[in-house]
Parts: structure tokens; sequence; C-alpha cells
């Protein structure tokens, strides 16, 4: 099982380029950062996790800037977005933006996606409808993987519609870099067994991950897809020890997201600490 580490993307964080060393040093697998281009100031949306919002999701920079500047200064560590919001972006310029990072990167970038949480940011960003928003985020992913993979793409859907066009170049990754839809909710794992390339539930929303695990691989073989090509990461809020690592391993958690708690994101000073402790338990997990 493999480590990743997810970072809020602030000004106050440390540089990516030397968290990306300070990861690929210590044997981490992967980075992750989430997107938001911008907060609404209203707060007709409440905040899931209840309470304020934290500060953080103010000051966030761009992930695929960001994950480049990162790729720039390592060679084997991974780098995902957890989660980006495909949706809230023009459809050709993404397409590119991630080809031209996944062949820059030497096809090490992996797509955690999700529909969103803030009603008011969606819709300051696209006329497609919110409550259909998991259809729209299929049709989504459907058509940039088309764009991805095909010489002249087209795509004729409910929500997405375009004749034949050139959209180059490709990415490294055959088909382009995997998606891995971040999604929790019977709605959300029902997409995600249909047609992500990966799920990424948290596991605080999770109750019971060992029973939840076996329903999202059940229906996964429902719709004809074998489980073990449609694997989970699994992003914690809930600092994990050893055994907890483990347990998640014997699972078959192909790899754990860990990050400083919500209660941390203003304190930067703990992010180097984190990433030293759990460097000490990576070559224990597969022992």
């Amino acid at each position: 099982m493999h480590l990743g580490f997810s970072f809020m993307n602030t000004p106050h964080d440390p540089d990516p380029r030397d968290l990306a060393r300070a990861l690929e040093e210590r044997g981490f697998e992967s980075l992750w950062t989430g997107e938001h281009s911008h907060i609404p100031v209203s707060r007709k949306t409440p905040y899931p996790a209840g309470d304020e919002l934290p500060e953080a999701y103010k000051l966030m920079g761009d992930p695929y800037v960001t994950l480049m500047a990162a790729a720039s200064v390592t060679s084997t560590l991974k780098l995902g977005t957890g989660i980006a919001l495909l949706m809230e972006r023009e459809l050709f310029s993404q397409a590119k933006t991630i080809a031209s990072l996944d062949r820059l990167s030497g096809g090490r970038l992996m797509i955690g996606t999700g529909v969103g949480w803030n009603e008011e940011e969606f819709t300051n960003c696209t006329r497609q409808p919110w409550g259909k928003r998991y259809g729209v985020m299929r049709e989504t992913v459907m058509a940039t993987r088309a764009l991805w993979r095909d010489d002249e793409p087209e795509f004729h859907g409910d929500y997405i519609d375009f004749d034949p066009v050139w959209c180059n170049p490709k990415p490294a990754q055959a088909g382009g870099p995997p998606v891995i839809f971040g999604a929790m909710g019977p709605l959300g794992v029902k997409h995600a067994a249909q047609w992500a390339d990966g799920w990424m539930p948290v596991d605080v929303a999770m109750g019971d991950v060992q029973e939840g695990l076996h329903a999202f691989r059940q229906q996964v073989a429902e719709n004809g897809r074998n489980p073990d090509t449609v694997p989970v990461t699994l992003q914690t809020l809930i600092t994990p020890d050893l055994d907890t690592l483990k347990r998640y391993r014997d699972l078959g958690v192909e790899r754990v997201v860990i990050g400083v708690a919500v209660d941390m994101w203003d304190q930067p000073e703990k992010i180097m600490p984190m990433i030293d402790k759990f460097a000490g338990l990576i070559p224990q997990i597969n022992a």
C-alpha cells in the first residue's frame, strides 16, 4: 500500500518544490492538492463539516501550476489532484492543461475529481444544472477522455456536445491520467462504480470502512467490471496509527493520503514533522 500526502496549497504552506523533494526523499508515493478557483462570500451553501469555513479555503493556489512545480524537482513522485473541480473549467483548455502536465511530468499525474459542495461556486462557473451535476460530471469525464485518446475526438451527450476537433498534445499516459472519483453517498458511489478509474472516499464519512469497501466493490462487479482494476485511494482526516494503516492495507486499499488535521491548516510548521513521523512508518506498512 502506498502513502500520499495532501496539503491545502496556500501561500503559508511550504513551497511545493520543497515539499515534493521532502516527500520523494522520504519514500512517499504521491503529493495531492485540491482546487477552489474562488469561494463565494455568500454562505448560502453551508460548509459540509459544519462550523465556520476554514480560512485556508480562501487562499488555495492553482493545483496544476503547483503540481508542475513539484514535478520539476522530482523524478518518481506521483502527482494528484484531490480533488479537481473538472466541471468548473472550460473543457478543451482543461484537457490540454492536464495533458501538458502529464507529458511534462513523465506520466506521473492522477486526477482525483468530484462534483464539489458549493452551489454558488458551481453556478458562477457554469450554466450546467446543479441538480444534474453527477450526470454532467460523467459526461465531462467521458468527453475529456475522448480528447485525450482520439485523433479527431467528438462527443454528443445531454450536456456536452461537440463535433470532431483536433486537441493536442495527448497525455504521456495512454488514454490519459486515471480519473479517480472522490464521491460519497449512494449516488456518488454508484457513479464511481460505473465509470471511474478509482474511488477516493474520506475515512470520516465512511463509517465502517470494511463494509464501505465491500459494498463499493460489489457495485463495481454488478456493473460488469473487475473490482481489482478499480483501486481505492483513501483520504484520511483522522490521523492514522501504524495498526490502522496495516488494517487498510489488509482491506486492499491501494493508497492512503494523509495530511495535517483541519484545525492545523493554519499551522504550516506542523507539516514537516508529520511527514517525518510517517516516513518512519512507510517501511513497516508493507513489511
